[in-house]
């Protein structure tokens, strides 16, 4: 049965035929794609007030975990920042510390944040969870340093963007289920989050065309689980199957219309929703799996960056806070 699509937004769809066709992911091609799938820090850097600093941390399995710290400096540099603790997207296979910056960069400026972004160990290598204790660890070496990075403890929002987005849902429920640390939100970007990748947005981007298709879905998913039964994977990696959705901190899920996460990101507000918590969620009309990371640009890109810090900006507001503690 042919599966109707629902269709690329005009201008995105243009541009999204410059792309070169993509290939089916496997074990080969995932090697020659690692070493473009992130660019150089230095040009999002370039002209920004920045303090840049390379922190190496253990992590429970004693491997080295890699942190870039970044601050606005000198005079711009507030006490008591919020702070933006990054994730990467690569589908779980891909990706450095250093890829899709230019979103959390935006919050740098804008709120004077404090970002700090995490090399999480990469999947085949590693499995499991390895991934996402990275991240909670790297997160915990955050909060325990607070007063040294200028960040203010309460103001602390993790977010991601596609594995990363998953990696920050699984990352908020790790910290809710072991007490810490206290989280403000939670940003997901169309978040990767449901390993059993068997949706109807899922089949409707089976075989392309577009960014991420449902046959590079089934490899990263593969390639996380390694050989864990599929019946015992955690909620923390698959954040789909977490029983329980309350207790989070308030959050804010975006997503395109025409992309194969896009039914798992919408179930996930509505169960956060049905389990009483806070979720403001976004499916844009016409826009295909990062669209507004690869083309930041668009109208639609835009309209995304621009709701996406609208909302963090009430979220961050002390004065909402404080009113909403009474």
């Amino acid at each position: 049965m042919t599966q109707h699509r629902p269709p690329f937004d005009p201008e995105l769809g243009r541009l999204l035929t410059g792309l070169p066709p993509v290939p089916e992911l496997t074990a080969e091609v995932l090697a020659q794609l690692r070493p473009y799938s992130s660019g150089p820090v230095e040009p999002l850097l370039a002209g920004r007030a920045v303090d840049r600093r390379e922190v190496s941390i253990t992590g429970t399995a004693g491997d080295p975990i890699a942190l870039s710290v970044l601050r606005p400096s000198g005079a711009a540099r507030p006490s008591g920042a919020p702070c933006v603790y990054w994730m990467h997207g690569g589908g779980m296979v891909m990706g450095d510390r250093f890829s899709q910056l230019d979103i959390p960069l935006e919050w740098l400026d804008e709120f004077g944040a404090v970002v700090v972004s995490v090399e999480y160990r990469l999947a085949p290598e590693h499995t499991g969870t390895s991934l996402v204790d990275d991240c909670y660890r790297g997160l915990l070496w955050v909060a325990e340093h607070a007063g040294e990075l200028g960040i203010d403890p309460a103001r602390i929002v993790v977010a991601g963007a596609s594995a990363g987005g998953g990696l920050t849902a699984g990352v908020a429920l790790l910290a809710r289920d072991r007490g810490t640390p206290a989280l403000a939100a939670q940003v997901l970007i169309c978040p990767m989050l449901d390993h059993r990748n068997n949706t109807v947005s899922s089949h409707q981007y089976a075989g392309g065309p577009g960014v991420w298709t449902r046959e590079m879905n089934a490899f990263g998913w593969r390639s996380v689980l390694g050989d864990l039964d599929p019946a015992t994977v955690p909620g923390c990696v698959s954040p789909a199957l977490a029983d329980d959705l309350s207790g989070l901190p308030a959050t804010y899920i975006d997503t395109g219309s025409a992309e194969v996460f896009r039914d798992e990101d919408v179930a996930y507000a509505n169960r956060i929703w049905a389990a009483g918590g806070i979720a403001e969620l976004h499916v844009w009309a016409g826009g295909f799996h990062g669209f507004d990371a690869l083309y930041p640009h668009a109208r639609l890109s835009a309209a995304a960056r621009r709701t996406r810090t609208e909302w963090l900006a009430r979220v961050l507001d002390p004065a909402d806070a404080a009113q909403g503690a009474v």
